[in-house]
């Protein structure tokens, strides 16, 4: 997509850790789950979040949850080479009161691009690849996650939207 538009595509590194490591955007543990840091364009996994999203939050699991997982944060990526990032954290620093709104919406863009690597790879798609995917969006929504872990749900308090908007 990036080379017929004349656009150069800069990679980015996937990093698999487990328990803890060291990024250029700070410490990682397994606590914080999968993410992208900016500062150095890479993608970090803690390898254990995988069984947390079957045992703790109820996925089905499967390779091609595991592949939504990476295009998510692979579409963090993507929004930093085309400046989206950049000006997210403007637009959140113009406007505090719009932080969280601002955020959620990065974050379900994040998850539409995963949608269009996997539309892009549709030709190598399993039977069930998209439903695993769409067992794991879901299964990371705030809405879930805050209902597990508290017994209450503050969709003030989202970073990455709710289950339906996940799946949307």
């Amino acid at each position: 997509t990036f080379s017929p538009s004349g656009q150069d595509y800069p990679a980015s590194t996937l990093v698999l850790f487990g328990g803890g490591t060291q990024s250029a955007c700070g410490p990682a543990s397994s606590a914080t789950g999968p993410f992208y840091c900016p500062a150095d364009q890479k993608v970090y996994l803690d390898l254990g979040f995988f069984d947390e999203l079957q045992s703790r939050f109820g996925a089905s699991g499967g390779d091609f949850a595991i592949a939504y997982v990476v295009a998510h944060e692979y579409g963090h990526h993507i929004q930093t080479v085309l400046g989206i990032s950049e000006e997210v954290q403007r637009l959140s620093s113009d406007d505090s009161s719009r932080r969280n709104d601002l955020s959620v919406r990065q974050e379900l863009q994040a998850d539409c691009l995963a949608g269009v690597w996997a539309h892009s790879a549709a030709s190598d798609l399993e039977s069930g690849d998209i439903e695993e995917a769409l067992s794991a969006a879901p299964a990371v929504g705030d809405d879930r996650i805050q209902e597990a872990t508290t017994g209450r749900v503050n969709p003030e308090a989202w970073t990455h939207g709710s289950a339906e908007q996940r799946v949307a």
